[in-house]
């Protein structure tokens, strides 16, 4: 599976953005999907993960409320729409790709290059 995310951009605190991730390749609906963030000098973080029906979702309790993950399997594309975003949360967000459902990163097989959100304060 090929993934490429896109979306990632400047935004002010408060402010929302709505990440895509498109998938090619092998067949999409066979995948959970997972986005992560990595900020500079910290460790890789589950954000949110996706079933492969799009029925289950689960989040990182620092984002609920407040993103939203969703796919459409006939696009083969993954969204996490971002709204009441903080300075804290400026990183790099990746889609995954993987066969379990499982939050850790290393569980994941194939990933995307990533896109940058920055939030400023």
């Amino acid at each position: 599976v090929q993934l490429v995310e896109s979306g990632g951009g400047l935004v002010q605190t408060g402010g929302s953005l709505r990440l895509f991730c498109a998938a090619s390749g092998r067949t999409f609906i066979n995948y959970y999907m997972g986005w992560f963030r990595q900020a500079p000098g910290k460790a890789r973080e589950f954000v949110a993960r996706i079933s492969r029906s799009g029925i289950s979702t689960d989040y990182t309790d620092s984002v609920k409320g407040r993103f939203a993950i969703t796919r459409n399997n006939a696009k083969n594309t993954v969204y996490l729409q971002m709204n009441s975003l903080k300075p804290e949360e400026t990183a790099s967000y990746y889609c995954a790709a993987g066969k379990s459902w499982v939050v850790i990163p290393t569980a994941y097989d194939y990933w995307g290059q990533g896109t940058q959100v920055t939030v400023s304060s």
